[in-house]
């Protein structure tokens, strides 16, 4: 009978790295036609107060901020008040719709001074501590401007807080 001896290979068995890459590109191929990308929705330009009122700087003193003040009640936090540079509108559900009818008569008669006005001239909303966002955010979209026929028409891009209010 033959003993078969075992013969002793030392040499080293390498991995195949070619199916290996070959893999991650495909990965990385299926990740990036995958990813999806929106972009950040209510992209509003609004300056957020700080916690203590810091001092104006205003770069044109000709153009006021058009002030927009709304008052709540102190017990709900609903709409008792909102006022247009100190015009009163009321509290109803047209009182925003008013508010966006006055900001528009404010913007046509600062583009008739001069166009370049439009872009410097901002709006300042002054709410009670306690009013509730809703209100806030009605304001807001009033002053910003107008849906007309699926295109927003813009009136004013700078909005603006007042400093806090006590509670």
């Amino acid at each position: 009978m033959k003993i078969r001896t075992r013969k002793r290979n030392d040499d080293k068995i390498e991995m195949q790295m070619s199916s290996m890459i070959d893999v991650v590109f495909q990965l990385l191929i299926f990740f990036m036609l995958t990813l999806k990308i929106i972009e950040p929705e209510g992209d509003f330009d609004i300056n957020m107060p700080l916690g203590a009122p810091a001092q104006a700087n205003s770069s044109d003193p000709d153009l006021p901020p058009f002030k927009v003040r709304m008052t709540a009640d102190p017990d709900t936090g609903e709409l008792v008040m909102l006022s247009y540079n100190g015009q009163p509108l009321g509290n109803d559900a047209r009182a925003f719709q008013r508010l966006n009818v006055e900001v528009f008569r404010s913007v046509q008669a600062l583009t008739a001074a001069g166009p370049s006005n439009l872009d410097k001239q901002e709006v300042e909303i002054d709410p009670d501590f306690n009013l509730k966002y809703k209100n806030i955010i009605a304001a807001i979209s009033a002053c910003s401007g107008k849906i007309e026929k699926g295109k927003m028409i813009r009136y004013i891009k700078k909005i603006k807080f007042a400093p806090i209010r006590p509670e």
